[in-house]
Order: C-alpha cells, then sequence, then structure tokens
C-alpha cells in the first residue's frame, strides 16, 4: 500500500472488512476489540477517512498517530474521540506489535431523530487532536468498559423497540463521563498546563509588539490554536478551567493591558493606539475598551493623569 493512500470508510462494515473481523452484528453500531483484528494497521503510513464517530482506548502501542503535523504516540492507556469526516494517519514500524483496548464505532443515522443527533455536537473532545487524548485513570478506564460491554450488550440481543433509546443513554453517559475526565485532566496535568499558559503569553506580548499585529490585525482564536499546536476546542475547555475565561476573552483582555500601557505611557493619539493594536477602525477600539473597562479610552488616559 502506498504511503500516500487515503482509504474512506463510508459504513461500519467497511471497517470491519479492512481490519479482517467478521460482519457487525448491527449495521450502524458495534463495540469490537483491538486483539480481534485479524488484519492491523500496515506497515508505513495509512490514512484512514471515517464517515462515522469512532471512540477508542488503546494500551500497549508502539506506533504512532498523526492528525495534521504532529505525531503522537500513545504509551499508556489513552482515549480520544473522532467525529465524522475526520482523517487519522496511522504511522506503523515494522515488527510493530498489536494494540490492546476497545473501539466504539457510531454512524450518524444510528442517532437520527434523537435528542443526541444534536447534543453530540456540543461535546467539544470529538474535535480535539490526537495529542490531547484523554489519560484515563484506572477507575475510569474501568467505568468506560462497563458502559461499553452494556452497549454491546444491548445490540447484540434482540432488538426490539427499547433498545435505541437504552444505547443513546448509554453513550449520554459515556460523553457526560468523558467531559468529567476531562475536567479533571486539565487540573491534574497541572505543570503542562501553566507551561501553556507561560507560552499563550510570551507569543501575544511578541504579538502585540510587533510588526505582526499591524501587518495581520488582531490574533484570531485560529491562529492561537495554530502557533500553540491545540485544537480550538481543547484550548477553550482548558483556558476555561484555568482562568475561567474563553480564548477570546484572554485576546481581548491582552488588547486592554496592551491599551492601558499605550494611553498611560505614550503621547499617541487614540487612533494611532488604535491602528497599533491592529484595528481597522478606532471606532471598533473604542466601543472594545469601554466594554471592557466602563469608560473610554480618553476617560482612561484623563483619570490616569
Amino acid at each position: 500500500m502506498s504511503n500516500t493512500t487515503l482509504i474512506r470508510l463510508k459504513s461500519i462494515s467497511e471497517f470491519h472488512k479492512l481490519r479482517g473481523l467478521p460482519a457487525p452484528k448491527h449495521p450502524l453500531i458495534s463495540v469490537i476489540n483491538y486483539e480481534d483484528m485479524t488484519e492491523q494497521a500496515k506497515v508505513g503510513k495509512q490514512s484512514l477517512l471515517f464517515d462515522f464517530y469512532m471512540i477508542s482506548v488503546k494500551r500497549d502501542m508502539d506506533h504512532k498517530y498523526r492528525y495534521g503535523q504532529k505525531d503522537y504516540d500513545f504509551d499508556e492507556g489513552v482515549m480520544f474521540c473522532m467525529a465524522p469526516h475526520q482523517v487519522l494517519s496511522i504511522i506503523r514500524e515494522e515488527h510493530g506489535k498489536n494494540p490492546s483496548g476497545w473501539m466504539l464505532m457510531i454512524h450518524p443515522d444510528f442517532l437520527w431523530n434523537t435528542p443526541l443527533s444534536i447534543s453530540i455536537k456540543r461535546y467539544d473532545f470529538f474535535d480535539y487532536s490526537v495529542n490531547e487524548a484523554l489519560f484515563l485513570s484506572e477507575d475510569e478506564e474501568l467505568k468506560m468498559e462497563q458502559i461499553i460491554k452494556n452497549i454491546k450488550q444491548e445490540y447484540q440481543s434482540n432488538i426490539d423497540q427499547f433498545s435505541q433509546d437504552i444505547i443513546i443513554s448509554q453513550l449520554e453517559t459515556m460523553f457526560n463521563y468523558s467531559q468529567r475526565f476531562y475536567q479533571r485532566q486539565f487540573i491534574t496535568r497541572k505543570k503542562a498546563s501553566h507551561q501553556f499558559l507561560e507560552k499563550l503569553d510570551i507569543f501575544l506580548n511578541k504579538y502585540f509588539e510587533g510588526e505582526y499585529i499591524i501587518q495581520n490585525g488582531l490574533p484570531t482564536v485560529q491562529l492561537l490554536s495554530e502557533k500553540l499546536n491545540m485544537s480550538t476546542q481543547y484550548m477553550r475547555g482548558l483556558l476555561k478551567s484555568l482562568t475561567g475565561q474563553t480564548t477570546q476573552q484572554i485576546i481581548h483582555e491582552k488588547v486592554i493591558e496592551k491599551a492601558k500601557e499605550r494611553l498611560s505611557t505614550t503621547e499617541l493619539t487614540i487612533s494611532e493606539i488604535a491602528y497599533e493594536l491592529g484595528f481597522e477602525h478606532s471606532q471598533s477600539f473604542n466601543k472594545l475598551f469601554k466594554a471592557k473597562t466602563n469608560i473610554s479610552p480618553m476617560e482612561f488616559r484623563k483619570s490616569f493623569n
């Protein structure tokens, strides 16, 4: 297989066939164990595009996964989630060992006409990058495994009018636990979190002091995401946990900080300060400053003096 091959998997049945598994018991939802796969990822790089949701817990794996340009090596049990139409690249070395763990696949059609078909879009972790995977404790992993067993048992038994509702309920429980566990991770990985805050502050200070701000305007959430190698959704969740603020609020806070510095230490006009801070129109700068401080830039300058 060419290293540049992209395999699109439109159905769960296609994934079963790709990995040498029997046809799924249910066409729209399936739980599989990695040990049962007779066809593992090929040596080299294999890129997969899923048309369905995928939740996975992997352990004991020595090959890499890639989202975008970042590789991530899972050397312990982790959980990560993918929404439909995302690409996952697997980079496997020769003589690599097979992982253990499980994978849950859910086709969007299974959720059709249920509240979860809408609410699932509110779970940000489906858009986190692989390098932002969830590190589960032993107890947390056991909770997830019990839910997976319940789901598998339900769709493998005789399907009746209650089956879908029961499985949907189990999925909602799993997603709510995932949110709780991610919040725990934001807190417990304090060193990495505080390093991120330092990197963010350093980047914003350099951005506002250099030519970037004049050439490109105010920094965007997407720009911070790219420069700090973190998905926008994970960054928002992390900042909300650490500071209580959204990414956009952090940007605005830095704008006000830099504006106050210039208003209090320079004789630049309000329009010149607005231009230096990346605003095309001084009215937009005045509006933001007053919204954040309850006074206008000119009133701040006068009160300071």
